[in-house]
């Protein structure tokens, strides 16, 4: 016979019963529990106050203080991606160290009070180079990526794997830091298929991550077709005012009325494309807004609480229903509460202030952090000797033959540049025409100027007055590959179809690579008042007494790219809205700093640079118009 035990006892036996097998196991409750309605921390209802910030936009040398400066606002937690296209630049080899060490990033965390959101993706978004993906999956013809792709999920599940090696000690399911971490990232605005999100959240857990999932999409109806997944918390991401946050909520409480309730990304500012308007938002709105979530025990992520820098190549793309590309600045300043440069902003000061008198029982704002040392400014400095890329092809590039133009991916490049050379025919006469320009390219005739076409108004075809017998060189620059949206597949850079002038079909091309990941080779000379139009690489340099964060002003130069003591900044454009590009006190030192200029347009006539306090925002007021060709 079987005697039924009063429930109250049962469970406290059950109780009894999980204590002394985690006693004799020496494991523990998690930190971290997501329970109906409630997150709760150490056994207790928590209200997560975060902010985001990513580490590789961050020099390391900094992370300490930005976080110091997140947990004085009153964040109680940080966010952050993990960048798989920085960690496996290559299929199988990893890069987990220096700047790119996401484990220190969240152990520092730690040490200054933060708990830490990981949105491992793969795809992730951000701004970033294709979404975060590793450039090398378009390599592989008719991959698709955020798909059910056998090869695609072969090489996210070893991302995973070895992501989890780096991270495995700071879950909160074995003490540390990690709350929580996100499913993929905003899937419903690009898909339906539950199968591929079941499929990734399968291999997070079956890479180690025990910890609780979520999944973050955008606060409307259509995206929750696709996006959330069964028993899995479901957060939201939006930016306005208190009315969007309501209707935010209300959509989200009619597809999941029951689950805790957060923001998952709540945009307090927003980032630029080149060519348009820097943007920014009021302090207050966000002030407001924030006020409402406390008020109403609503967890939040703020993105971005410190946006930085998208150093090199990281900056992604956009395209729109006006534009067909939209390539992104090197800043991701984001009007975010704390500066591209760590300056803590009025908006900064307006939340402090909020979540100041939202605080729990006992619970106390720590004291400003020391201000951030001083921005300097550097005396205008000369570029005094150059290189034209044509002389210095020999030691930047081995050229590559093939019948018909390659696209980056065919030659075995994830980034730069790639120059394509070929000679007009004996019959051929009338207009360019490339099909299609991915992204930027400078046309040159016997190393003459003729134009540009700008996939930006999918400018295909140029009247360059080309002649029978003359060398055509083509130099089309990767700016970009888009991040969000239904085209990441299509995101081949450089040719990638044909060329043909006057209707007539040009093979046999000469490429050269220029992925201008070492300049090392380049050797300068000092250079006249009247140095030849083209593309040119210019060196100079100037002395510091005292290191400190500078803003290199680029006005007066047209288009490429700037690195300082051999750290590559990133692009530069003289139609804005950046005009400065942000310089770190740790990449420079007391001493002579070496700048090195690569001016794809070569007809600025700019031979100098400073350094500034601020950075400077102003939009050609032609940026947007298309050129008549």
């Amino acid at each position: 016979m079987i005697h039924s035990v009063p429930r109250p006892r049962l469970a406290a036996a059950l109780l009894g019963l999980s204590l002394a097998v985690a006693t004799l196991t020496g494991s523990a409750a998690p930190r971290f529990a997501i329970e109906g309605d409630r997150f709760l921390l150490d056994g207790k209802p928590h209200l997560i106050r975060s902010g985001e910030m990513h580490y590789p936009r961050i020099p390391r040398e900094f992370w300490r203080e930005r976080l110091r400066q997140a947990k004085a606002m009153g964040l109680n937690t940080v966010t952050t991606y993990v960048f798989w296209n920085l960690h496996e630049p290559e299929p199988g080899r990893f890069d987990f160290g220096g700047n790119l060490d996401v484990a220190a990033f969240i152990r520092t965390a730690k040490e200054e009070g933060l708990d830490v959101i990981v949105r491992p993706g793969p795809y992730i978004c951000t701004e970033l180079e294709f979404g975060g993906f590793p450039a090398w999956l378009l390599r592989t013809p008719g991959l698709r990526v955020r798909s059910m792709d056998p090869r695609f999920l072969s090489a996210v599940e070893r991302y995973l794997h070895r992501t989890h090696q780096e991270l495995a000690p700071l879950l909160s399911s074995r003490g540390g830091p990690i709350l929580m971490m996100q499913v993929e990232n905003e899937y419903g605005s690009y898909g339906r298929d539950r199968d591929y999100m079941q499929t990734i959240k399968r291999q997070m857990l079956d890479a180690g991550f025990d910890v609780p999932l979520f999944t973050s999409d955008g606060a409307g109806p259509t995206y929750f077709e696709g996006g959330p997944l069964p028993g899995v918390t479901a957060v939201i991401n939006f930016d306005g005012d208190v009315a969007d946050a309501k209707a935010s909520f209300e959509h989200l409480k009619t597809f999941r009325p029951n689950g805790p309730r957060m923001v998952g990304e709540y945009w307090a500012g927003w980032f630029d494309h080149w060519g348009e308007q820097h943007h920014t938002t009021p302090p207050e709105r966000a002030a407001r807004t924030v006020d409402w979530f406390l008020d109403q025990g609503i967890s939040f992520n703020l993105y971005m609480f410190h946006g930085g820098t998208s150093f090199a190549w990281m900056p992604g793309a956009n395209y729109s229903r006006d534009m067909p590309y939209q390539p992104d600045t090197t800043s991701y300043d984001y009007d975010a509460p704390v500066d591209e440069a760590g300056r803590l902003t009025p908006k900064f000061h307006a939340l402090r202030e909020v979540i100041g008198r939202h605080l729990s029982a006992g619970e106390t704002l720590p004291p400003l952090p020391a201000a951030s040392a001083a921005t300097i400014a550097v005396p205008r400095f000369a570029l005094g000797e150059s290189v034209s890329l044509w002389d210095a092809l020999p030691a930047l590039s081995a050229p590559v033959t093939t019948q018909l133009p390659r696209t980056m991916e065919d030659l075995q490049q994830n980034y730069g540049f790639v120059l394509y050379r070929n000679t007009v025919p004996a019959d051929a006469q009338g207009k360019l025409s490339i099909e299609e320009v991915r992204d930027y390219a400078n046309v040159f005739a016997d190393g003459e100027p003729r134009g540009t076409l700008d996939r930006r108004f999918g400018e295909r075809e140029l009247d360059a007055g080309l002649k029978p017998g003359q060398r055509l060189d083509l130099l089309v620059e990767n700016m970009g590959r888009i991040n969000f949206g239904t085209r990441l597949d299509e995101e081949r850079k450089g040719i990638t179809r044909s060329v043909s002038v006057g209707g007539r079909a040009l093979y046999d091309w000469t490429h050269f690579p220029l992925p201008l990941s070492d300049l090392s080779g380049l050797r300068y000379a000092k250079t006249g008042a009247e140095a030849p139009a083209g593309p040119r690489f210019w060196r100079g340099g100037f002395q510091l007494d005292r290191v400190g964060s500078t803003f290199l002003d680029t006005r007066g130069w047209g288009k490429g790219h700037v690195w300082i003591n051999g750290r590559h900044l990133g692009r530069y454009w003289k139609i804005g809205p950046q005009q400065t590009l942000f310089v770190p006190a740790p990449w420079l030192r007391q001493g002579r700093n070496e700048v090195v200029v690569f001016d794809v347009d070569g007809a600025g006539g700019a031979r100098s640079l400073q350094g500034l306090t601020d950075p400077v925002y102003e939009t050609a007021p032609d940026a947007l118009k298309p050129r008549t060709k």
